[in-house]
């Protein structure tokens, strides 16, 4: 990993609180109307948030314009692909993720916009299998969700408990009582879905999927750092881009996927 130049930003101000907590609860009830309706909705909801992801990556590695646009026509194939109505999430959208990351790199001379179609469109493969399981509702809350947890446990024990920084170049507010309170908290929310019908090997997988989130998030972060940005775009007041959201999901969804397929 390269040195980072230091990013001398202004925080948000207390008076973006509001907001934030307005859009936060809106985003909420989004996914989780989403989620329990499934099918055309669920693929929607995320197909829309991939695209704009997309972009997002684009503007984080220097893209064009018509680059970043060019990325996502081609990474709609897979994702219109995954719709209820084609073939759904399944061996053939994988390919066609892999093809839509050859095109891009190969047609805009750009590895990393290629990446970002792997980055993004492998997430919502991984979300809509887990939907579209046995108890697909409770599976893909789960990967989500712990997603979540693992935010608020890691914001509430680092502040509380303070001590040494986990990667202060990357993210100065971190600490690795911040990060154990993640695992801590992540891992008891698992536990508190068992009584619903969460297998028990997803419950001891939590743990690992909380470390993840946690580098999902500290990529995004370096990512931001080395393009002199403090957030992926302004699409969501008070809370940055999607990607600045989902960023601690991005792992976490193609794990959670590997670890239900092993248990079937």
């Amino acid at each position: 990993m390269s040195e980072i130049p230091p990013l001398d930003l202004p925080p948000r101000k207390n008076a973006d609180l509001g907001t934030r907590a307005v859009v936060g609860v809106a985003l909420i009830a989004i996914a989780a109307a989403a989620l329990w309706f499934g099918g055309f909705a669920f693929w929607l909801l995320v197909t829309i948030a991939a695209l704009i992801m997309m972009h997002e990556w684009g503007g984080l590695h220097g893209a064009s314009v018509w680059h970043k646009r060019l990325a996502q026509y081609a990474l709609m194939v897979p994702l219109s692909i995954m719709a209820p109505i084609a073939a759904g999430p399944s061996f053939l959208a994988l390919g066609l993720i892999g093809a839509a990351a050859f095109f891009i790199a190969i047609v805009t001379r750009n590895g990393m916009l290629g990446v970002g179609a792997a980055y993004v469109g492998l997430p919502v493969l991984a979300l809509l299998v887990l939907r579209e399981a046995p108890d697909g509702r409770l599976l893909a809350f789960w990967a989500m969700a712990l997603v979540w947890a693992t935010d608020i446990a890691a914001y509430f024990a680092g502040r509380a408990i303070g001590g040494p920084k986990l990667m202060p170049v990357v993210s100065p507010n971190k600490t690795w009582a911040g990060l154990g309170g993640g695992v801590v908290g992540a891992t008891l929310f698992a536990i508190a879905l068992t009584p619903y019908g969460l297998p028990l090997p997803l419950v001891i997988a939590t743990p690992l999927l909380a470390v993840l989130a946690q580098a999902g998030d500290l990529y995004e972060s370096w990512l931001k750092r080395r393009a002199g940005v403090k957030d992926s775009s302004n699409i969501l007041p008070g809370h940055g881009g999607v990607l600045d959201r989902l960023d601690g999901l991005v792992p976490v969804a193609p794990v959670a996927m590997l670890v239900l397929l092993l248990l079937q």
